[in-house]
């Protein structure tokens, strides 16, 4: 092996650039040409890649983003797309590949490697829904953000005596809302895996106001569904969301607003979460991902995805972990410790 492919795909995450240097340096050692490709899958669809060298990756550590670029594009949509996608591993030469991403990048990513191509995959996401690994990269960044946002929101909330409603990324799993709402100590966490009950979540809150607690801070996450929203098929559910009048965070907000009578408001932070510098763990994190990435290559270990399990990060074969989700398990020690001081979590 010579040539080694790397590519990021899916949403934009801190740490990204960390994971890129990583492989480059450590590939090095190995004697490996590092190729980087540009947005995602794509950059090997159209053969859009570059050479990445030491002075490539200098200084890139604490930049947010990606150096590559991403996007979302899945070859194995067209068949015809897989076919230049492999006829542009020959043209240029690439031996292996390093894809990060979640859990649609590594499924390509699997597929590959099914097909004989040399892969090696990173769980990427703020979400951390990746599956088989403890902790992705840039979640704990994400986390931060959140937290500081619902610290500031405390101070508007308390001095208006409002109902802040703050909704979070987690379309699939409520890991940011369940950390950095038991960080920012919110009275009320609305999460995927947890259907809620507006009645009970406005009963906490009035209960709060009944006490002299005149504000609450309530943290939803963007795939929290009501009981009534659970019964209903993927199909039904997405044709619900689609007629809804805005996001499930002004939704929430109005609702509580009507059951309760108290001024509540909403802030969507959106993109916010995953955007800027990676904090320390991430950086760490990532390294740790991408040098062990690398070392798996010179090894001849493919077919697997880099994971943090108990400590040690270990491979995971692609196949355990593409297309799949990690969800909050509602007897995680989470879910109980924001149980135990008091938070409502809607049931």
């Amino acid at each position: 092996m010579t040539t080694v492919g790397i590519l990021t795909g899916g949403g934009d995450c801190p740490g990204l650039n960390a994971v890129i240097r990583a492989v480059v340096r450590t590939g090095a050692k190995h004697g490996f040409d590092t190729i980087g490709v540009r947005d995602g899958w794509l950059g090997l669809v159209v053969g859009n890649v570059e050479p990445l060298t030491d002075y490539s990756v200098t200084g890139i550590l604490p930049k947010g983003g990606t150096i590559l670029g991403t996007s979302r594009t899945n070859p194995f949509k067209n068949e015809a797309d897989v076919q230049r996608l492999r006829d542009n591993i020959r043209k240029f030469g690439i031996d292996a590949i390093v894809a990060i991403g979640g859990e649609d990048t590594l499924g390509v990513a699997n597929r590959l490697s099914q097909m004989g191509v040399p892969v090696v995959g990173i769980p990427k996401t703020i979400d951390n829904d990746v599956a088989a690994t403890d902790y992705t990269f840039g979640f704990d960044t994400a986390v931060s953000i959140v937290t500081e946002a619902i610290d500031r929101l405390h101070t508007t909330a308390e001095s208006h005596h409002r109902v802040m409603v703050v909704e979070v990324m987690g379309r699939n799993a409520g890991w940011i809302a369940t950390v950095a709402g038991i960080a920012g100590g919110a009275d009320a966490i609305l999460i995927p895996e947890i259907p809620f009950d507006l009645d009970e979540v406005a009963s906490h809150l009035r209960a709060r106001y009944e006490r002299g607690k005149k504000f609450s801070i309530v943290v939803v996450a963007e795939g929290a569904r009501s009981v009534e929203e659970s019964r209903l098929d993927k199909k039904a559910f997405k044709k619900a969301r689609e007629q809804m009048s805005g996001s499930i965070g002004y939704r929430v907000a109005r609702e509580i607003q009507d059951a309760t009578g108290l001024e509540s408001r909403v802030t969507v932070l959106g993109y916010l979460q995953r955007g800027g510098t990676p904090v320390a763990f991430d950086r760490v994190l990532a390294s740790q991902f991408g040098t062990a990435a690398a070392n798996m290559l010179a090894e001849g270990n493919y077919g697997k995805m880099v994971a943090l399990q108990d400590n040690r990060l270990v491979g995971v074969p692609l196949e355990n972990v593409a297309n799949r989700i990690k969800s909050v398990p509602v007897d995680h020690r989470m879910i109980e410790t924001a149980r135990d001081v008091g938070t409502c979590l809607g049931d």
